[in-house]
This record gives C-alpha cells, structure tokens and sequence, in this order.
C-alpha cells in the first residue's frame, strides 16, 4: 500500500534519512512522507519512528492505486491538537 504521511516542521537531511523507503517533500512548514510500504507492520514501523524522533504526527493517507500523492484516498482524523498547537 502507498501512504503519504504527515508531520509538523521541515525535516532536514539527517531526519529524512531515517525514513529511507519514503519520499520526503516540504509542504508549507511541515514535511509529507510518501511511499510504499509492504503491510501494516512496516506502516507501524514508519510510526514509531516518527515518536522516537519527537516528531509531531499531523496526518496519515493510505492511498489509492491510482493517486500520486497529490490527493487522500482515506484519510485519518487530524490530529486533536494538530490545529492548536501553534496557539499559546
């Protein structure tokens, strides 16, 4: 299945080499991991490395065969306080 995954703040070289499998690209100020991954584990996988490194999960797509990445095929809630955050 393909995800496309997304976290808070632009992720420089040595953050982005942690997710060899994905293609990273800046989105506004946050970064959109997009790739292929075997089956749910390996997806899990991706996800516990975006907690070890601190790394504010705002969203995650699986999606369709036909999309490149450029639209959702199912989407995951935002995160609850993905639109907060940056309020203080």
């Amino acid at each position: 299945m393909r995800y496309q995954i997304r976290v808070r703040g632009r992720l420089g070289r040595t953050m982005r080499s942690a997710f060899p499998a994905l293609d990273a690209r800046a989105h506004g100020g946050d970064t959109v991991l997009t790739g292929t991954l075997a089956d749910q584990s390996a997806l899990y996988g991706v996800l516990a490395r975006v907690e070890a490194l601190g790394l504010e999960l705002l969203e995650v797509h699986r999606l369709t065969n036909g999309d490149r990445g450029e639209s959702p095929g199912e989407v995951t809630p935002p995160h609850p306080g993905a639109e907060d955050a940056g309020a203080s």
